[in-house]
């Protein structure tokens, strides 16, 4: 099968096309023939040589969520699902989800836990419904980590991006108020979104964001990566959720919390509640262009080059 990876760490040139064994569904997994494949930051930075397990070895497949349809089903397998049904998945692709966790999405085909597997959202292309999985879990992890209840007010950082942009989303739906930032030419996209109020994006969001609420926001979802700058937003004994591991001490109480997105690779009955909020219209899918598998260097290039608003794809 075709996939598009890497056998060395580098820049986006290190990418290419490569032809790798087909794998077989095992008891409990679910293999999917891929017809559209993200391109995420964490993809980048696994390109770029961080961490990985231990186990894994050369060549490297990135890619963390897809969508195409169920070609293979495990041997003992239930999931209410039948070959040929369209799905989506999250795929972690570091040695660490299933027996095929060492290889991401960008691939022909992909062997992922059942638990990582829902329906695609009804009246969907693949394409646009590529796009849910990982932010959109990330996302909810967000706000359940924050745990604030309807009527409550939460802030979100970089809400016209992927992240921000679904957690504003399932903020409102989870009944919050929500303060987000966006930059001159984003306000309009974000007050689209759901967002109460917009606030000009950058270093002085936090003090903007007291102009409006004065007591401090009960909680915020830090997608820009503002770290201890959040804090001045927050009421005393808040809670931030950050996503690239920030967890800096916390002045008046104000509690950081680090999330990652591998806590919820197997939280099915949260995918599938994106995937019908999807189809209630509460979830905006967002795709900014389409690339074919094979220009997946210059997609990566794109991204790396910024204000990138909506998702870039890959299809097979």
């Amino acid at each position: 099968m075709k996939v598009v990876g890497f056998t060395e760490f580098g820049g986006p040139e290190v990418l290419q096309v490569l032809e790798l064994p087909v794998p077989d569904a095992g008891p409990g997994e679910v293999r999917i023939r891929v017809s559209a494949a993200t391109v995420n930051a964490v993809d980048a930075l696994q390109r770029s040589g961080p961490a990985r397990s231990p186990d894994a070895r050369p060549p490297f497949v990135p890619g963390m969520e897809a969508a195409g349809v169920v070609d293979q089903i495990g041997a003992g397998t239930d999931t209410g699902l039948g070959v040929g049904d369209q799905v989506i998945a999250i795929v972690l692709a570091d040695g660490s989800h299933g027996s095929h966790g060492s290889h991401g999405a960008y691939a022909e085909q992909i062997v992922v836990p059942a638990e990582s597997v829902v329906r695609a959202p009804h009246g969907t292309s693949d394409v646009q419904a590529a796009t849910l999985p990982m932010n959109g879990l990330t996302a909810r992890l967000a706000l359940d980590t924050l745990g604030l209840a309807a009527g409550q007010t939460v802030a979100v950082t970089g809400a016209a991006g992927a992240v921000g942009g679904y957690a504003v989303q399932l903020a409102k739906a989870d009944g919050l108020r929500v303060v987000a930032d966006a930059s001159e030419q984003d306000e309009t996209l974000v007050k689209e979104l759901g967002a109460d109020i917009v606030l000009r994006r950058g270093a002085e969001y936090p003090d903007r964001v007291r102009a409006e609420v004065p007591e401090g926001v009960d909680g915020l979802v830090d997608a820009a990566s503002l770290g201890a700058l959040t804090a001045r937003a927050v009421r005393d004994k808040g809670r931030v959720v950050t996503l690239l591991g920030y967890d800096g001490p916390g002045e008046r109480g104000i509690v950081y919390q680090p999330i990652v997105v591998f806590r919820y690779a197997r939280e099915h009955a949260k995918l599938d509640r994106l995937r019908k909020q999807v189809e209630d219209g509460r979830i905006t899918l967002r795709v900014a262009r389409t690339f074919p598998a094979e220009q997946a260097a210059e997609a990566h290039r794109l991204l790396a080059a910024g204000g990138v608003r909506g998702r870039l794809v890959l299809t097979f």
